[in-house]
């Protein structure tokens, strides 16, 4: 069957795989609901404490654990990448599970949210190699370009529904309605990986120890360029990029265009329109060539339109730059991930997304960092820096790594 679907035709042709299908289905509902949370725990925390910092360190503890990435990468290699997805899925509706009870008995305090973030968090390091793993795993070499970018779609489709959907039931219901709603999406999730076929351990991976494969994944990365100097693709724009619209966003929603958890839903829905768009158009392009150029140009498109954003004090207008800035976004997460999983042997996929998401733990500081100097100068200040500082770092990088730059 997967043989069948190289030949035909349509970005969104390898659907009809039924494991693609599944974990693409169960990968949109995962992530709808962590946008949901993400946007319900934001607020509750910006309304509770009007700190910015402490909106950045919400923000940050979902990554506290992400130095562990390499080892889940490495544990995704090593294990049924099916089963572990849904012991994920598992822990993540217990999470929420317990939010739920403790916000309902009122029993909820500020540091409940940073434990139980941070728990969803270490569950979410193994799920991105894993989920990632498992779709390119299911498709034919030639179509990787397409997953990637259809995975990437889903995100963004997350990334439209789930803010406004979590802004919503936050005001119709409070942050319990919005709770009950996340669990029930992270248990679908885990109901339709059950559904997938059973997948094998790779025979050359077996008998090997998780330290090992480690040892094996940074040897063979150190000695490619084009991997390495992807991976500080990830790590530059997860440090400026993530926390502007994670961190910044919400601050500019309440501070600067004065609106509530909807205009906030609005404003990261609009994101997540313009990504969708952004992945969609990667997915169509059945020969992608100039990867590496063209991701170094989406990065730096991506930086320019956060400091548009800074500038404008209209909310229609902001939400029409973030269609833009979203489109960015998605197309540097696309073909990251391209490069990556077509230059990688597939033996190394799990490590790869263990190293990407790796990369994702200079989100942590990148938040923490966005939200002290948001609350020192300011939303529209952070906003600047964090866009010129991401443009500068990439500019070096360009010079420094030209095997990316003719990829």
């Amino acid at each position: 069957m997967i043989s069948n679907l190289s030949r035909a035709a349509g970005p969104i042709s390898i659907l009809r795989q039924r494991n693609f299908g599944l974990i693409w289905s169960a990968i949109s509902i995962s992530q709808m609901g962590s946008q949901m949370e993400m946007i319900v725990v934001v607020w509750y925390v910006l309304n509770v404490t009007d700190s910015p910092f402490l909106v950045g360190l919400t923000a940050a503890a979902r990554m506290g654990f992400n130095f562990l990435a390499l080892f889940a990468g490495a544990t995704a290699d090593l294990l049924p990448r099916r089963t572990l997805m849904i012991i994920i899925q598992a822990i993540l509706a217990s999470l929420a599970l317990v939010m739920l009870v403790l916000i309902v008995s009122g029993l909820i305090e500020v540091w409940h949210i940073f434990v139980i973030t941070m728990g969803g968090g270490l569950a979410r390091i193994f799920q991105m190699p894993t989920a990632q793993s498992l779709a390119v795993d299911s498709v034919p070499t030639d179509r990787i370009p397409n997953a990637v970018a259809l995975v990437s779609a889903a995100g963004n489709i997350a990334l439209i529904v789930g803010p406004v959907l979590g802004g919503l039931m936050f005001r119709i219901s409070g942050p319990e309605g919005a709770y009950v709603l996340v669990a029930s999406l992270y248990i679908a999730s885990g109901l339709a990986t059950f559904l997938m076929g059973v997948t094998r351990v790779s025979e050359t991976q077996k008998g090997e120890s998780v330290f090992t494969l480690v040892a094996q994944g940074l040897r063979y990365v150190k000695g490619e360029q084009l991997l390495w100097s992807v991976l500080l693709v990830a790590v530059i724009f997860n440090i400026t990029g993530f926390s502007f619209h994670t961190t910044l966003v919400p601050i500019f929603a309440k501070d600067i265009l004065d609106r509530d958890s909807v205009g906030l839903g609005i404003l990261i829905s609009s994101f997540g329109i313009g990504g969708l768009a952004g992945s969609m158009f990667w997915a169509s392009i059945p020969n992608l060539k100039h990867t590496g150029m063209f991701c170094i140009l989406a990065v730096m498109g991506w930086h320019s339109t956060m400091i548009l954003f800074a500038l404008s004090t209209n909310f229609y207008l902001s939400v029409g730059i973030l269609v833009v800035t979203g489109m960015m976004f998605s197309s540097s997460l696309v073909l990251v991930l391209t490069v990556l999983m077509k230059t990688g042997r597939p033996e190394f996929r799990g490590r790869l997304m263990g190293l990407r998401t790796l990369a994702i733990y200079a989100h942590a500081f990148g938040s923490l960092g966005a939200g002290a100097v948001a609350g020192a100068l300011g939303a529209p200040a952070s906003a600047v820096l964090s866009g010129l500082f991401g443009i500068a770092m990439m500019l070096v990088l360009a010079l420094i790594a030209p095997k990316l730059r003719r990829f």
